[in-house]
């Protein structure tokens, strides 16, 4: 499946909302006194292709989102799992004291959307 560049700014978008998400929760957290469990690059994909299955459902066919798009990015992801979580562990390392989930988002998915467009269409 080919992942034209409207599906790649809708993930975009998504991926955005996303982290800007985090970041809210982060702010809430601290206001409270409470600390931030650890997050993974495995936490941010899942966390996008759950976004993405309830986007699927919602609004799938209005905006263009075809219906193995889910399954496609999974595949996807899996594979590239190695390389984003390296890049992830690299890039997050020069943020000190250590990333928040909001970093560990945005640097996963620029991973990803890197991947994405880097990587030949699957068959």
């Amino acid at each position: 499946m080919r992942l034209s560049g409207h599906i790649i700014g809708l993930l975009k978008e998504y991926m955005h909302d996303l982290v800007e998400q985090a970041r809210q929760e982060s702010q809430a957290q601290q206001a409270f006194g409470f600390s931030s469990p650890p997050y993974q690059p495995d936490h941010a994909i899942a966390d996008l292709l759950a976004i993405l299955d309830d986007r699927i459902e919602s609004e799938g066919v209005q905006v263009g989102l075809p219906i193995e798009l889910l399954h496609e990015m999974w595949r996807r992801c899996n594979e590239g799992r190695a390389q984003i979580a390296e890049r992830v562990w690299l890039e997050g390392n020069l943020d000190p004291p250590g990333p928040s989930k909001a970093r560990i988002r945005e640097l996963t998915y620029a991973s990803v959307i890197e991947y994405l467009e880097r990587e030949p269409p699957g068959d």
